[in-house]
């Protein structure tokens, strides 16, 4: 409440108003640095790839809910799914040439 006390902008304010001071932790600024490295850099390009792949399988081939209980039938409905989705691909990469 000191700074309060000094800030200029007091006027306006009302006794309820409260300020905080974000704390962060060793991990945070480890974080914070690790993000501005090449590496991290190179990883997210690679993650972007991958969550577009799972994003189509998610939204367009059925993945976000399963068709029948159990796991063993998720586990059928995905290696179909994955399956069209690389014949597809292929297809796709075939008619190119």
């Amino acid at each position: 409440m000191e700074k309060c006390k000094l800030c200029p902008l007091k006027e306006g304010w009302s006794q309820a108003k409260t300020y905080s001071i974000r704390i962060l932790s060793e991990e945070h600024h480890k974080q914070k640095e690790f993000q501005v490295s090449p590496e991290f850099k190179q990883n997210i390009k690679i993650r972007n790839r991958i969550e577009g792949k799972k994003s189509e399988l998610k939204n367009r081939h059925g993945i976000r809910t399963a068709i029948s209980f159990g796991l063993d039938s998720m586990e059928i409905q995905t290696a179909i799914a994955l399956y069209y989705v690389n014949l597809k691909r292929i297809m796709k990469l075939m008619s190119k040439q």
